[in-house]
């Protein structure tokens, strides 16, 4: 059993940034995939971003590319999501997932199907 905490989003304007966390507390996340989601009002849930359990590969959707940066702290047990550039269409409630199952461990993936463990979530509002 593995239980995921997000924390670090909150409002912020336009063109600024933020970076969120994902932490567990029974277990390392190191040999793990964590995938970030996100889910808007009136919208697709959508993956974001990963990063592999096995070689620490990132991925990036589209929407984020260039913007958003994910990044794992071993020693502090933490995965981080920097988001930088923050666009309006960029606000929802932030997930992180979990899994340690290939392919998913080796290929990473934004389908949250595709993920065992996954966090309550944190807000994040992007307004002016």
């Amino acid at each position: 059993q593995l239980t995921l905490v997000e924390s670090g989003g909150g409002l912020v304007q336009p063109g600024g940034s933020l970076r969120l966390s994902c932490t567990a507390t029974e277990s390392t996340l190191d040999y793990y995939t964590i995938g970030w989601f996100r889910q808007a009002p009136g919208k697709e849930q959508e993956g974001v971003s990963c990063i592999t359990g096995r070689g620490g590969i990132p991925n990036y959707a589209d929407s984020v590319k260039g913007r958003f940066s994910i990044s794992r702290d071993s020693a502090k047990n933490t995965v981080y999501l920097q988001m930088n550039s923050l666009k309006p269409e960029d606000a929802g409630i932030y997930y992180c997932a979990a899994t340690s199952r290939w392919p998913t461990s080796d290929r990473g993936s934004f389908y949250e199907r595709d993920y065992d463990y996954r966090g309550q979530g944190t807000q994040v509002t992007v307004s002016s």
